[in-house]
């Protein structure tokens, strides 16, 4: 039986897409997940995908608090997400400070929309307990709730969310990079078996590299990603100068855990155990490296 793919139509998920075209659904099917990872999380959780590409904040955070639904499998993107705050077109916000002490748009509870305005915060100074969220689902409903006043701003990823401003349907007042690399694979403890997962971490690598490569990133990357995304060509190159794919996707750096806990905890997101953490919990060991 194929297995299920979740993920974001974004364009980080172009080398996915590619070798998506190239399985033809032999060995996965894809399962958009438009509302992020919040929403990743929940389909796993209730059985509707087996694995999710996904944000590094969410996943680590869920494992932190309990989650069973998943474990780390894999590395997706080294580099850091730039995470634009974005207001109302009309909005009194003009920069990241006037946000304190409003409400923020999130997508879902656990979602990075969520975890990374906790890091805003925690940059800011902000009391981290003080935050207050509303739950708006989507890129669409996030735009809609800080035009209409029910929200002062929200955080999505720059390249994504930078059409809509220029469309002059919203505003950026800032952004914020991950303090991680952005992008992780996760998989559900039993229904992604390792004779399915580790052909396909293999031959996603092989696709991943093959996009990395610099003669592909010239030209046929650009090309890619302007016919599945509509990008302006300035917009893409500028965003393929910021991002790096891992070598194997089957590795998971053991730093990339810890960093990414030790900022949560001290953002207030999650709670550190008696004895701190134990980096292998987190961790599909048979399928994965850690490194």
């Amino acid at each position: 039986m194929p297995l299920r793919i979740g993920y974001v139509r974004e364009h980080f998920s172009s080398p996915l897409l590619q070798f998506a075209e190239a399985d033809g659904g032999k060995t996965f099917t894809l399962v958009e997940c438009p509302s992020g990872t919040g929403q990743l999380i929940g389909r796993l959780e209730k059985d509707e995908i087996d694995v999710a590409i996904a944000l590094t904040d969410p996943l680590i955070s869920g494992i932190a608090k309990g989650s069973k639904a998943y474990k780390l499998v894999g590395s997706y993107v080294t580099t850091p997400l730039n995470w634009a705050v974005i207001t109302g077109k009309d909005s009194q916000y003009n920069s990241i400070s006037d946000l304190k002490g409003t409400t923020i748009g999130i997508s879902r509870y656990g979602s990075g929309s969520q975890t990374m305005a906790y890091v805003m915060a925690l940059q800011q100074g902000w009391p981290t307990n003080e935050l207050a969220f509303q739950v708006n689902n989507d890129i669409r409903g996030l735009i809609d709730s800080v035009n209409d006043g029910s929200t002062s701003a929200f955080m999505w990823e720059w390249f994504t969310t930078k059409p809509f401003a220029d469309a002059g349907e919203c505003r950026f007042i800032g952004s914020v990079p991950t303090p991680w690399p952005s992008w992780l694979i996760a998989a559900h403890p039993t229904r992604a078996p390792a004779a399915a997962l580790r052909p396909f971490l293999e031959t996603l690598s092989e696709h991943v590299r093959a996009f990395n490569a610099p003669e592909q990133r010239a030209s046929a990357d650009v090309e890619f990603i302007k016919e599945k995304f509509g990008y302006p060509e300035g917009d893409i190159q500028a965003w393929l100068k910021t991002v790096g794919y891992p070598g194997s996707c089957a590795e998971i750096p053991r730093q990339v855990i810890l960093d990414t806990l030790d900022v949560l905890q001290k953002a207030g997101f999650v709670q550190s155990p008696e004895g701190g953490f134990d980096v292998a919990q987190f961790v599909d060991t048979e399928i994965a490296s850690l490194v």
